[in-house]
This record gives C-alpha cells, sequence and structure tokens, in this order.
C-alpha cells in the first residue's frame, strides 16, 4: 500500500529544505534540484507540490511570514502595553536559533525580492505588516507623535534584525533586549 503523505507536511518539509541550503549555501543555489536532493525527493515529486522554483521560493517566504504572526497570535493575553511590547518584539527579533535562521532567510529573501515580482509583494506585505504592528505597539505605549515614534521602532526592529546577522557576536540577545527596553523607556508617557 503507498505511503499517504500529507501535503501541507510535505511543503513544510520541502520549505525547510530551502532554509538549509538558503543558510548552508546561499539562496543561488535553491534550485529545484538542489531543494529535491536536500529533501531526499526526485525532482518529480517536488514538481507534484510546486510547480516552479517561484512557487517554491514565495511559499518558503510566505511560511516566515505566518511562523511570525503565529507566534505573535499565541502570546498570551496583556494588560500592560510595555509588557505587551516587550513580548511581541522579542517574537519579531532573531534571539534565538530558530528565529535567527528565520531572520537570515528572510534577509536573503529580501535581497532577492529585488528582482523577483512575487516575493517582492511577500516582502513589502511583510514590511507593511510589521510597520503596523509597530505602530500599534507605539499607539498603545503613547499618544503623541506616533507616525515618528512607529517610524524609530520599526528602524529599531529592523536594524537590529540586519545587525544581528552581521554581527551575532556582537548583537547578542541580551544587547537587542537592552535596545528595545531603552526605546520603550523612552516612549513612556
Amino acid at each position: 500500500m503507498p505511503k499517504v503523505v500529507d501535503p501541507d507536511e510535505r511543503r513544510r518539509e520541502l520549505a525547510a529544505a530551502v532554509w538549509r541550503i538558503v543558510r548552508r549555501d546561499g539562496l543561488d543555489q535553491a534550485s529545484v534540484r538542489n531543494v529535491a536532493r536536500e529533501a531526499g525527493l526526485s525532482m518529480g515529486s517536488l514538481r507534484h507540490y510546486f510547480d516552479s522554483q517561484p512557487a517554491l521560493l514565495a511559499f518558503t517566504l510566505r511560511a516566515i511570514i505566518e511562523r511570525i504572526e503565529a507566534r505573535v497570535a499565541a502570546l498570551p493575553p496583556e494588560d500592560d502595553p510595555r509588557r505587551r511590547a516587550e513580548l511581541v518584539l522579542a517574537e519579531l527579533l532573531p534571539l534565538d536559533d530558530e528565529r535567527a535562521a528565520e531572520n537570515q532567510v528572510w534577509l536573503a529573501f529580501t535581497a532577492r525580492a529585488m528582482v523577483d515580482p512575487e516575493l517582492r509583494a511577500l516582502r513589502d506585505e511583510g514590511h507593511a505588516t510589521l510597520r503596523a504592528g509597530c505602530r500599534a505597539l507605539v499607539a498603545a505605549l503613547t499618544g503623541t507623535g506616533v507616525e515618528r515614534e512607529t517610524d524609530r521602532l520599526h528602524a529599531l526592529v529592523d536594524g537590529l534584525a540586519v545587525h544581528a546577522a552581521i554581527d551575532p557576536e556582537g548583537t547578542t540577545p541580551d544587547r537587542m533586549r537592552a535596545a528595545v527596553a531603552a526605546h520603550l523607556d523612552g516612549l513612556a508617557p
């Protein structure tokens, strides 16, 4: 009897194979052939789930957005806006190995999005969602200068993510948490 394969699970496994290749060898090496090999599948089997490399890459980028959204949605309710901001921002920043990997893959895709319209649309969606989240956090913390402070918080989060990818030894989780805490202190009414 043939093995029953959950198509959603198989797609997630293929996205995980893309992640491993991107982190190890770079996004240019995430060809259908290399992803199939990494996942232990034939190219024909991979094409059963994704009809093209762009579709596979778009799914992988979408998966990052969905993972972050799911983590934020799973946070426990928090009445204190400052504590809520800290919890949400901790889910966005590369504070552990899983989120560092996610960050590295996101940044690789961001560069590719400059020349790939489908990835650009997903990148732009992620950017807009992050900005909207920063705006909601800022609005809950302060009633004045919301747009300016949204710009500052968004830039801080993006900057810390880039710095963590470039200089992980210097941009430690403790330093990122301290930068966020200092910024949030400055937002207190």
